[in-house]
């Protein structure tokens, strides 16, 4: 056994939940070191909500909790990778896995920008290709 520093940009780093059995992306979510602890002391997914500014364990409201198998660490310490069993669907969407839009086309508008276009002025055209599994609005009342 190796000891990996875990880098934290802001105090937080990206955490990839991914399906243990059909190796598919699940959702992206940040967690804190907290989190990270959390999950590994109950085997239940947490993260840190960036909008709220609290800790949450996945599913806590929706019930469609992850059970963690294993967490994985990049080379560079700067993002894991939390592989799950998935009760219910990931996405508070109600779909199976948060990536449920494939990308068609991409446009760019940098007519206020410099040489490099800022994201915000990034447009994508997609197509759904996902499955809704629950109703979100009947869960989150």
């Amino acid at each position: 056994m190796t000891d990996t520093e875990l880098v934290f940009d802001d105090g937080l780093l990206p955490a990839l939940a991914q399906d243990v059995e059909s190796g598919r992306a699940l959702m992206l979510a940040y967690v804190s070191p907290d989190a990270v602890s959390r999950t590994q002391e109950t085997g239940l997914a947490h993260y840190y909500s960036r909008s709220r500014g609290e800790l949450w364990q996945k599913g806590q409201t929706s019930g469609n909790v992850q059970h963690v198998e294993d967490i994985r660490v990049d080379c560079d310490g700067d993002a894991l990778l939390y592989l799950v069993r998935q009760e219910g669907g990931a996405c508070h969407t109600g779909h199976e896995s948060c990536f449920y839009r494939s990308v068609d086309d991409v446009s760019i508008d940098n007519s206020n920008q410099g040489d490099e276009a800022d994201a915000s002025s990034v447009t994508v055209a997609t197509t759904n290709i996902g499955e809704q599994v629950y109703d979100p609005e009947t869960v989150y009342k």
